[in-house]
């Protein structure tokens, strides 16, 4: 039986995933792991190491800690950010970003 902490992970994994708008095939060739693995990491049917939470975390652009207890530093915010910024295409993406440049250049 996996634990309670595992099945929170995986949940928090899946969340991160399609905030991203990454689709389970696309994560997992970005961390090396199987569809099914990832899978069974999301629903919290099977744990995972040190190792795979390291590469995940770093392909949802997240600290491990956020991964494993739903906290860290500045996530949240980035997730919000990143949500928003997905909404748009690789060109509106670019000016949304040279626009916050600007405004950080006059603040």
């Amino acid at each position: 039986m996996v634990s309670r902490m595992y099945l929170e992970a995986g949940a928090r994994i899946q969340e991160l995933r399609m905030t991203k708008g990454y689709t389970r095939d696309f994560l997992a060739q970005k961390t090396n792991l199987s569809t099914k693995f990832l899978y069974e990491i999301e629903t919290g049917k099977k744990g995972f190491t040190a190792e795979v939470l390291y590469r995940i975390s770093n392909a949802l652009d997240v600290k491990c800690d956020y991964i494993l207890v739903g906290k860290s530093g500045e996530e949240p915010c980035n997730l919000y950010i990143n949500k928003i910024l997905n909404k748009y295409d690789e060109y509106q993406r670019k000016n949304v970003l040279r626009i916050l440049e600007l405004i950080n250049e006059i603040s």
